[in-house]
């Protein structure tokens, strides 16, 4: 027997199983990728918050990767840990939690916990994953076994707060679900908060990022009006911040990336329509932040027509394309819609980024520099999309002849959004 196995082991479930190994806990995680599979065992994380001597010490405490679902049916916790995407048409795509519920449930046994992590709406713990379960077994959930839900709470990069210091919301199918959970949930978090059931931390969970979302978008929007007043926007939210009280700072961007804040609140949308109501400004600001990369390309053509050159042919340098400052993580970057736009210009782009090796947007590749200050000073205009802290920003803007900075970080030199 094994305490923990951990479905889907990403930037969700490798924390937690590395987590639960270093307080001593027989861990295994199971995962369809074997590459991933491989490369865990062989000591080699695939995730920018663990590195390889995690995983090594975690092999050393008893840690084992595999693509067998057997493992399943010898832990006595299974938590699962998979994406939860949106379908083309902006529709959530649960087949990744029924395919890991499916695969879960014939070794699902008696007094085992179940619990679902994959950020998604409420209603989906009850409603999708527990009849999996309940139909596959003959077991009752609440009664046979535990079920219940804990929204994660990883912010890749975030030196100061992970898995053991940031407060793990649980909520049970029942009392004694929500229970059970926060019991295994202790063991390797400093505070778990028991929420009223799986419904109300499915939804702490979308108002956590959707609230992010939401305010980014004021501050998105803010900066295309007040570029228009000829108002530094940044210089007006660090005022603002200056409040002590009933203030909290946002900052506009090139766009919103990430797996959490620009898709989470497609769900909530798609359940308030299921639930024929609507989330009227959750709409609208999703609309804002996803027209933001089109934006910096009209700010990019504005920018170089002050001195007189179309965009068509300029040669374009863009620094950062990852969706957060030092990371390697492209998933949703609004890099890759504003790469889209630039070659519907005919701009020639290059880009610079110390996390990615190569960059890919629709199967054709972006040229890649290894000097930003050179290629900057190549460039006919340099656009600061993701400031890394390794960048010299006073070099970069020095030696480029035109900048358009999309995170406010340049204070002299550069255009701004």
């Amino acid at each position: 027997m094994i305490d923990l196995a951990v479905i889907g082991l990403g930037y969700v479930g490798l924390p937690l199983a590395r987590e639960s190994a270093a307080v001593g806990l027989r861990v295994a995680g199971y995962d369809v990728n074997q590459r991933v599979v491989a490369g865990l065992n062989a000591g080699q994380s695939h995730v920018d918050d663990v590195s390889d001597a995690d995983v090594r010490a975690m092999l050393a405490a008893g840690f084992t990767a595999t693509a067998e679902a057997s493992v399943l049916g010898t832990a006595q916790v299974v938590v699962i840990c998979v994406p939860t995407p949106l379908h083309a048409d902006g529709t959530p795509d649960l087949a990744p939690v029924r395919l890991a519920t499916g695969t879960l449930a014939p070794h699902v046994g008696r007094g085992m916990l179940v619990v679902l992590e994959s950020t998604t709406y409420p209603g989906t713990t009850d409603e999708v994953v527990r009849p999996i379960l309940e139909q596959a077994t003959g077991l009752t959930a609440g009664g046979d076994f535990n079920l219940a839900f804990s929204p994660e709470r990883i912010d890749p990069g975030n030196k100061g707060f992970g898995l053991r210091n940031t407060p793990k919301v649980v909520g049970g199918l029942t009392p004694g679900c929500s229970q059970a959970a926060a019991t295994f949930y202790g063991k390797v978090c400093d505070r778990v908060v028991l929420a009223k059931g799986t419904r109300e931390a499915e939804m702490a969970k979308l108002l956590e990022n959707t609230y992010r979302n939401v305010n980014i978008a004021l501050v998105n929007e803010l900066a295309m009006v007040a570029h228009d007043m000829d108002v530094d926007l940044w210089d007006a939210i660090a005022c603002a911040a200056t409040k002590p009280f009933g203030f909290e700072s946002f900052r506009p961007g090139p766009g919103v990336g990430g797996h959490c804040i620009p898709v989470d609140p497609n769900y909530l949308i798609h359940q308030a329509h299921a639930a024929s109501t609507a989330v009227r400004l959750v709409e609208l600001a999703q609309e804002i932040n996803r027209a933001m990369p089109d934006y910096v390309v009209r700010r990019a053509a504005e920018v170089l027509s002050g001195i007189g050159k179309p965009l068509k042919g300029a040669t374009v340098l863009l620094a950062g394309v990852t969706y957060k400052a030092d990371v390697s993580d492209l998933r949703e970057t609004p890099a890759r819609p504003i790469v889209r736009g630039l070659r519907a210009e005919s701009a020639d782009l290059v880009y610079h980024d110390p996390y990615v090796d190569r960059f890919t947007v629709d199967g054709e590749p972006v040229g890649r520099t290894t000097s930003i200050v050179r290629a900057a000073a190549a460039a006919d205009l340099t656009i600061l999309l993701q400031a890394h802290t390794s960048y010299d920003l006073d070099a970069i803007v020095a030696a480029a002849p035109l900048t358009l900075d999309a995170r406010g970080c340049t204070r002299s030199g550069a255009e701004l959004l």
